[in-house]
């Protein structure tokens, strides 16, 4: 069986989905791997690297391969690439891409959905929701500090004494902790919000303060994703975050709400009343923004803020994101596929959770209903 490994496509991408070493470690007489050429220089990894992984560097991966594994969901019009009964291994953010779902099961594409692998202690290794928003999470702040015209840390200088900057985090899930201690270890104050109660405990532990109102134990789901909250709550919690965001020199907003529009947590009258030359970076751009004045792959100024849209903060960190990813792919790889074969073993946890379409049909049930309830 031919695994492909295509360049990829989407603008601004960096990051590649396998490494070398994991190729190699992989790899086998029945398992065979084609990387297209260049695939992974912006990531720094060379043709030569993956020739010396045992695979072989092709201009078209499309045309041999069994199994395409990408990181971004392709083009429409890219699915007549594949080979018909082949499979896909991919982010494909079906909730939203329905035209592309549709077009996955007409081509009798098996696609597993790299969006849709449970968050469960034995899947962990797998996650690539959570390794990219671990590596999302470290470089907000990396961008934060590079707007801000300000230390992040507190100094004592011959020139007097310099307060370290306030950050203010929404969003305490595995980008939000992660951006929480990376701005702790540059030493800014920070301070922290999310409508989950297990989130306070988290956030302490990283030695943030957490921004306190009632909470509601029925304000996450089983999962541990964020749920919509009622009218009175959002009004407590704007008053919360508009009193903070006076004080705040960043804030680093990162809350979603699984396969729905990001929740508007910044409205633009905060925004008039934060101080000036302070920044927001919006991790929730690519849903629609957690700030009402984010502009998607965009850095706006608004009344002297800075407001920081852009999209893929993993691949500004391509090198380790990439690794991060490649891990949890092979993993994957070594569930699903036995003796040179995928399985489509309907038993098995992963299979169940993230097999998209397969055998010319729509097998993810919420992703089906969805797609049919929009007709």
């Amino acid at each position: 069986m031919i695994i492909g490994l295509p360049k990829e496509t989407l603008s601004g991408e960096t990051r590649i989905a396998l490494l070398p070493s994991e190729i190699k470690r992989v790899a086998s007489n029945t398992l065979i791997f084609h990387v297209e050429t260049d695939a992974g220089m912006k990531a720094y990894f060379s043709n030569d690297s993956f020739i010396e992984s045992g695979a072989e560097v092709v201009p078209d991966v499309y045309l041999s391969s069994n199994v395409i594994i990408r990181i971004n969901p392709p083009e429409v019009e890219d699915v007549d690439k594949l080979k018909e009964g082949s499979c896909l291994i991919s982010l494909i953010n079906p909730f939203i891409n329905h035209s592309l779902v549709k077009k996955l099961a007409q081509r009798n594409i098996s696609t597993f959905c790299l969006e849709l692998i449970p968050r469960s202690t034995y899947a962990q290794s797998m996650d690539v929701l959570s390794s990219q928003a671990t590596v999302a999470g470290y470089r907000a702040v990396l961008n934060a500090a590079s707007h801000l015209g300000k230390f992040f840390p507190m100094l004592m200088t011959p020139a007097g004494t310099i307060k370290p900057a306030h950050v203010l985090i929404l969003g305490a899930g595995v980008a939000g902790l992660q951006a929480i201690a990376t701005a702790k270890r540059l030493g800014a104050k920070v301070e922290a919000f999310d409508v989950r109660p297990a989130a306070k405990e988290q956030v302490e532990s990283l030695g943030a303060k957490f921004l306190y109102m009632d909470l509601d134990d029925a304000s996450e789901t089983d999962s541990g994703y964020a749920v919509e909250m009622d009218e009175e709550f959002i009004r407590k919690e704007m008053e919360l975050l508009h009193d903070a965001a006076k004080r705040m020199d960043a804030i680093i907003t990162t809350a979603l709400i699984f396969g729905k529009k990001a929740p508007i947590l910044i409205k633009d009258y905060m925004v008039d009343d934060m101080p000036t030359g302070s920044c927001i970076i919006d991790l929730a751009a690519e849903n629609g923004g957690n700030c009402e004045l984010t502009q998607p792959g965009d850095i706006i100024y608004h009344n002297g803020v800075i407001i920081d849209g852009r999209l893929n903060l993993p691949s500004q960190v391509p090198h380790h994101a990439s690794q991060m990813l490649s891990k949890n792919i092979a993993k994957l790889l070594g569930d699903i596929i036995k003796e040179g074969k995928v399985q489509f073993d309907m038993e098995n946890e992963i299979v169940n959770s993230c097999l998209l379409t397969h055998g010319g049909k729509i097998t993810h049930e919420m992703t089906r209903n969805i797609i049919e309830g929009a007709k």
